[in-house]
């Protein structure tokens, strides 16, 4: 893949996220700011946002979405589960929960 495919690949990324977290937004703020891990601030402003902005938004050239967790804990939960999936999602779930939104400076 050429650096011009990777660039319109993330284009389209940005543009699918930023469409897929309004929706969540608009249907129900609270969940939406637990599932995507931001701020209400963040919520507020993706909520906002025209169609035209979130075209624009999404033309940047780095990623907008990005792995809500640093913890390899976290990541390994999600990937290496036993026998009963949902409480190895359940447990991560409360692990996220714990953590402070993502905050844009």
């Amino acid at each position: 893949m050429n650096v011009i495919d990777m660039m319109s690949e993330i284009k389209d990324a940005n543009l699918n996220y930023l469409m897929l977290a309004q929706q969540l937004i608009r249907s129900d703020k609270a969940t939406a700011i637990f599932l995507l891990g931001i701020s209400k601030e963040i919520a507020d402003l993706l909520e906002g946002l025209s169609n035209l902005q979130l075209v624009k938004l999404s033309g940047t050239n780095m990623m907008l979405a990005r792995f809500r967790f640093d913890d390899s804990a976290i990541l390994g939960m999600l990937t290496n589960y036993t026998k009963d999936r949902s409480q190895a999602h359940l447990h991560t779930a409360i692990l996220m929960a714990s953590q402070a939104a993502e905050v844009m400076e």
